[in-house]
């Protein structure tokens, strides 16, 4: 028997359960992780025996943080190949979820972030609690919102995709539901009533099937923040380019503008502009596509950049908050740099065969 305890596989009648199990590191992403959730998959895929699957996390403060950087950051110093290893098997297991052709229910009760998000928004129900809080934060930390970030994110109404790469802003369950990052909204209370009806159901669980028990379970959360601001955030977001999107926050007096404004000031000026192309180019891109392009400019984050082991420095390890990017400024950006993150890695593409 295993003694890899970090995700732990069960089924209860028809449903296969995952739980991320690492829940002082928040239940963190680490390359074995992704590689086990995604065999395991596949072993469901073609398993009669299991009509759908449910993904949680252990303990009451994440459903999942995000992929383990601070271990990635560590093998990318010490020139090691771990560091490609884990976006590469993170992403395939993006991939996979994405494709799974069963019903595939992510219970996001807690901290929901980066690669959090990438084994959960890929399949089509995402069920938020009280206690969800959503998040891709992904340019204070010198990155992209990957994991699939690039074709999710595009496809959001009303620029709201844009402002929630560039900015990192933290949602709850009520804005998740109004952009459609949650389905449904259940009570972290009434999630082991839920889980039960689902293990006991004796008829099939289908798409629809899935569809019905968690419409009966779901509550209303209460009246989203953003909805106030879809008018003002589609103003400015939609703008061409970085610069543009930070004068026209510039010129807006009220507080929520000054506010994105300086918080955009205060982010790592490659990975906004990193951030803002990977997201106009995956509006146009499936979903492999786009897995496919991160992982292009992920690994030339890592070859050409300092901003990510800066970032990693100043939010989780040293935890001072207060990076020094390189380039500082994003008038002293390189254009041409900024393209040279998408070209195409040849030996090294990302194969989701």
């Amino acid at each position: 028997m295993s003694d890899f305890t970090d995700v732990l596989f069960s089924q209860r009648g028809k449903i296969g359960f995952i739980l991320l199990n690492r829940p002082r590191a928040l239940n963190a992403l680490t390359r074995e992780m992704c590689v086990a959730v995604k065999n395991q998959l596949d072993l469901w895929t073609e398993d009669p025996g299991i009509d759908a699957v449910i993904i949680e996390g252990e303990g009451e403060k994440a459903f999942c943080a995000g992929g383990d950087v601070v271990k990635v950051a560590q093998s990318a110093k010490e020139g090691s190949d771990d560091c490609w290893q884990f976006f590469r098997d993170e992403y395939r297991m993006n991939s996979t979820i994405g494709h799974f052709p069963k019903p595939y229910i992510a219970l996001l009760d807690g901290v929901t972030m980066g690669g959090g998000v990438g084994i959960s928004a890929h399949g089509p129900y995402r069920v938020a609690t009280e206690q969800t809080l959503f998040a891709m934060p992904e340019t204070a930390l010198g990155l992209i919102p990957d994991v699939g970030g690039s074709h999710i994110l595009p496809r959001l109404p009303n620029h709201m995709g844009m402002y929630l790469a560039l900015t990192g802003a933290r949602l709850k369950a009520a804005d998740m539901l109004h952009l459609g990052l949650a389905t449904h909204y259940i009570p972290r209370g009434s999630l082991i009533d839920l889980k039960a009806k689902f293990a006991e159901s004796q008829g099939p669980l289908g798409l629809a099937e899935v569809g019905v028990i968690l419409d009966d379970a779901a509550q209303d959360p209460g009246t989203p923040t953003l909805a106030g601001r879809t008018q003002q955030i589609s103003q400015h977001f939609s703008k061409d380019s970085v610069g543009a999107i930070i004068d026209s926050l510039a010129k807006d007096t009220s507080q929520w503008a000054q506010n994105s404004y300086k918080d955009l000031l205060a982010k790592s000026p490659i990975s906004l502009e990193l951030s803002f192309a990977a997201g106009r180019k995956g509006a146009s891109l499936d979903l492999d596509g786009c897995l496919q392009m991160e992982y292009r400019v992920v690994n030339r984050i890592l070859e050409l950049d300092t901003d990510f082991f800066e970032g990693v420095r100043a939010i989780l390890i040293d935890k001072d908050r207060n990076p020094t990017w390189s380039p500082a400024r994003l008038a002293d950006l390189d254009k041409t740099a900024i393209a040279a993150h998408f070209a195409d890695l040849g030996g090294r593409e990302l194969d989701l065969g």
